[in-house]
């Protein structure tokens, strides 16, 4: 199946390149709402299912046990800008468990965000694994590790325990056999695991609703997103397009960006999942066609409107401040 374009870039009054790409939204019975291209063929979801691999922090006690913020928990669900909050929560989180930086196992890279990355160099410094926009997340691996009694050494083997109790999460979540699909290496080094689109977005659905989950599963749902509602800011960073959004939208959307153009989304008040791909791995266009599909399925306010509305269709600027064309969500996704 042929994924139909979800995005357009226009220049001269003509479009310059499309980006094509699948899209499913389903609610909490399985229902499939709106399929675009091929949901069903498995991709890697990479970090938009964080808040599925964050279940265990709140399930197994160790975020009441070392009596996390909200800002940490929100970290558990993050790709964070590495802006200084963002290594001092993950630095905390460790702190909690009786451990250090020096047992992540994500590895080091330059903060995603280009002041923080531009600061750390003017001081001369170079980045810790507490950079690494997975930390926050690895962070929380480590607490229920400690909370569990699990060696944290190792923690991102598959056969880990910890570990497979994270991909048992995402498993239960998708209601797909990770044990018959492909699997890969994250950024971060743990497990990724190839899921079609539908089972994604029923994930969300899920995570939105609790329906069709197990009270505990549902609570620890709730518990996370209200953590990122109140703290978006821990879960991206500044000016970036999760933390605008959840921002303005607080507890009525979770949204979460994935490597190679993924996102997804868990709507509470309307009981709906997204999940979407973007074929060539442009994260430009999967904001843009989340945009859309969160103006298309919430009800909002004119604030709410005013920060989300115009990241459908807006434009484009060069050196010189001059438009030069513009980016925009097809029809497909616009209703």
């Amino acid at each position: 199946m042929s994924d139909p374009v979800l995005v357009e870039i226009t220049r001269g009054g003509i479009v310059e390149s499309f980006h094509h790409g699948a899209v499913a939204v389903v609610d909490a019975d399985g229902k499939l709402v709106l399929g675009l291209g091929d949901i069903n063929r498995p991709i890697f979801p990479r970090s938009a299912v964080k808040g599925f691999q964050a279940l265990p922090l709140i399930e197994s006690g160790a975020a009441e046990r070392f009596q996390l913020t909200n800002a940490e928990i929100a970290m558990s669900c993050a790709s964070h800008s590495g802006e200084p909050e963002h290594v001092g929560a993950a630095a905390s989180m460790l702190g909690k468990a009786g451990l250090d930086l020096h047992c992540l196992e994500c590895g080091a890279h330059w903060p995603m965000g280009e002041k923080a990355a531009r600061a750390l160099a003017a001081e001369g410094r170079t980045p810790l694994t507490l950079h690494n926009n997975c930390s926050g997340k690895h962070s929380a691996f480590l607490c229920v590790a400690v909370q569990e009694g699990h060696d944290p050494k190792g923690y991102i083997a598959p056969n880990h325990p910890l570990m497979r109790e994270i991909t048992a999460s995402l498993g239960a979540m998708t209601d797909y056999n990770l044990a018959k699909t492909a699997v890969g290496v994250d950024g971060c080094s743990i497990p990724t695991f190839a899921i079609p689109l539908r089972n994604i977005a029923h994930g969300f659905a899920r995570f939105a609703t609790g329906q069709g989950l197990p009270p505990e599963r549902a609570k620890a749902a709730a518990r996370l997103r209200k953590a990122v509602a109140a703290e978006p800011f821990f879960v991206a960073g500044s000016g970036r397009f999760d933390t605008v959004v959840m921002e303005a939208l607080r507890e009525r959307a979770f949204i979460k960006t994935g490597a190679e153009g993924v996102y997804c989304a868990a709507l509470p008040e309307v009981g709906l999942g997204i999940a979407l791909k973007i074929e060539d791995g442009a994260g430009r266009a999967a904001e843009t066609a989340m945009a859309a599909l969160l103006a298309r399925y919430l009800p909002l306010s004119e604030a709410e409107a005013a920060v989300v509305t115009p990241r459908t269709d807006f434009e484009m600027k060069n050196w010189n401040g001059i438009e030069v064309g513009r980016m925009r969500s097809a029809d497909a996704l616009r209703a």
